[in-house]
């Protein structure tokens, strides 16, 4: 069985380079930094703003996420069309804040992170990938991370203070990753035959 290489090749890029970032000066992070008011003249932080993270906390919290996503790949082996879903997610949950005018600037791998939970759930539910009750699963899966977002009612509140790790949090890249995530992963694994159990 093939290993899910571009799935991994993910994993490491935004590990590797969010701690690359994370050791640069300050001004060299400010030019990755996607800003509301400047996007459009530096529009290669629609990528790169996702490996920028404001202290501490915020980078390894992403990271140990990140790390179960690698294990995801080891267990689940989410295949190419997966890791296409996820590929083109990035720009895409960027390019979806400006329709919240209070958020002024946005950092880090959260909204990503939703995106490709969505892909894989999204896969795992259509049968696409080789577990046992794979509808089940994904549908779980799908339903914790839109529960979460729910809970979180970006709609309403697209950026809160997080006292705990002493940051702005911004709820609607979780929302737009969630949305991103769900039609991508729906684009890219609909309509298949089912490869996780035998067909009748």
């Amino acid at each position: 069985m093939t290993r899910p290489l571009g799935w991994l090749a993910l994993c490491g890029l935004h590990g590797a380079a969010s701690l690359l970032w994370w050791w640069s000066g300050a001004a060299t992070v400010d030019a990755f930094t996607w800003h509301a008011d400047r996007w459009t003249q530096q529009p290669w932080t629609l990528w790169t703003s996702a490996w920028v993270h404001l202290n501490t906390a915020h980078l390894v919290g992403n990271l140990l996420v990140l790390g179960a996503y690698l294990t995801i790949g080891w267990v689940v082996r989410p295949d190419g069309r997966c890791a296409l879903a996820w590929l083109l997610a990035w720009p895409l949950v960027t390019l979806s804040l400006p329709g919240w005018p209070e958020i002024r600037f946005v950092a880090g791998l959260s909204g990503l992170l939703h995106a490709g939970a969505l892909v894989v759930a999204v896969h795992i539910a259509l049968g696409r990938l080789p577990i046992r009750r794979a509808r089940f699963w994904g549908l779980v899966l799908g339903a914790a991370v839109l529960l979460k977002v729910l809970l979180e009612q970006a709609w309403q509140h697209p950026v809160v203070w997080d006292a705990t790790n002493g940051l702005f949090v911004v709820q609607a890249s979780h929302l737009a990753g969630v949305f991103w995530g769900t039609v991508l992963g729906l684009a890219t694994g609909w309509p298949w035959r089912n490869t996780a159990e035998p067909a009748l």
